[in-house]
């Protein structure tokens, strides 16, 4: 099968789709946490990675610049139509972070990475046609324009953001609370994944009832 049939494929594109929701995810947790200038870890500094961590918090607002970083590039995979941006960030800060995992020898932790790293070259291969022009050095390139994300995972991408951001948001608010915000969240998610799989199998099947 061609980079083309493959590009086109509709299974192939709702599988990206829906890694670049689950990659971009990944960041939010972490990210927020150094952006707000709290520790990423409890670990003793007697520990190699407890050091490590400590040392990279009290860098100050390096600390809270990584933070913003790993969130924007989450925002940016999040809205499909800025994905490849998002993607090549994503591949620049998580390529630190891998090697850090490998050279201070967390427990599991590099397995996690080593399959984010995969993930986002997946992305990348995906969007390789948009690169091309880049790395052609004085050559005409002509891109090959494929199908965009429709309107509906974009909107879905920023719902998703706002919820999942919600959820990963560390505070001191109330625990009742914080539970029911979180409740409400997760009942957001579900029922945008929900509503916008059955608005694109309804599309889908619109589409082949068209077809001669």
């Amino acid at each position: 099968m061609t980079f083309e049939k493959r590009r086109t494929n509709r299974f192939n594109q709702w599988v990206i789709i829906h890694l670049r929701y689950l990659v971009g995810f990944a960041f939010f947790p972490s990210g927020l946490t150094k952006l707000m200038g709290n520790r990423f870890t409890v670990l003793s500094t007697d520990t190699p990675i407890g050091y490590f961590f400590e040392a990279m918090y009290h860098t100050g607002f390096y600390w809270n610049f990584l933070g913003f970083s790993q969130i924007v590039a989450g925002i940016l995979l999040m809205t499909q139509r800025y994905a490849l941006l998002g993607a090549l960030m994503f591949l620049a800060i998580l390529s630190n972070i891998w090697i850090i995992t490998i050279s201070l020898s967390f427990t599991g932790t590099w397995i996690i990475t080593s399959l984010m790293m995969i993930a986002v070259i997946v992305l990348l291969i995906w969007d390789h046609h948009k690169l091309m022009p880049i790395l052609g050095y004085n050559q005409s390139v002509l891109v090959k324009a494929y199908p965009d994300p429709s309107r509906l995972w974009i909107n879905a991408g920023i719902i998703y953001t706002v919820c999942l951001m919600g959820l990963s948001l560390p505070g001191s608010m109330q625990k009742g609370l914080h539970q029911w915000i979180s409740i409400a969240l997760v009942i957001v998610v579900v029922v945008t994944f929900l509503v916008t799989h059955y608005k694109a199998y309804k599309n889908r099947s619109v589409l082949l009832k068209n077809q001669p």
